[in-house]
């Protein structure tokens, strides 16, 4: 039975980080699916307002159980969480976060562990071929599924 890792702050919650768990869940299978969820306190390093995060956590929730799922979700004070202590098969990132996971496994060859298995889930592409974020949705270019509310220039 496998053991997925998936993180980030997932607000606001579209269709990329659905991308994003859509593949850990199927990764996972039988086995763990647990999800780091970026704490409040760490979120208020971003540079645009995020959801408190109960409602990201259940925004998560949501989604994971309605995959036929039921995810360990664990807050995350920095950016390694359960990732450098834990035995886990897979790690399951966008390439946003592709650099943390690298640095995971170099942490985790320095402690004598065995590294994860990364997985790069591509960049979800809004309907104008750039890649949904949720600072993009938060700017008001695009919605939660990538469809344009305004165009940049």
């Amino acid at each position: 039975m496998a053991r997925v890792a998936v993180g980030g702050t997932f607000d606001p919650f579209h269709d990329g980080h659905k991308a994003l768990l859509e593949k850990a869940c199927e990764l996972s299978r039988s086995g763990e699916l647990l999800v780091g969820l970026t704490s409040d306190k760490m979120a208020s390093n971003k540079t645009h307002e995020i959801g408190d995060y109960h409602s990201r956590y259940d925004a998560v929730m949501r989604f994971i159980l309605s995959r036929g799922k039921t995810p360990v979700i664990v807050k995350l004070d920095d950016p390694y969480g359960p990732t450098i202590n834990s035995d886990f098969d897979y790690l399951v990132v966008s390439p946003e976060t592709h650099k943390m996971a690298l640095k995971i496994n170099s942490i985790r060859r320095e402690k004598g562990m065995k590294e994860i298995e990364i997985v790069l889930v591509d960049y979800v592409l809004a309907d104008d071929g750039l890649p949904i974020s949720s600072t993009r949705v938060k700017r008001g270019e695009i919605d939660e599924h990538g469809r344009v509310i305004k165009r940049i220039r």
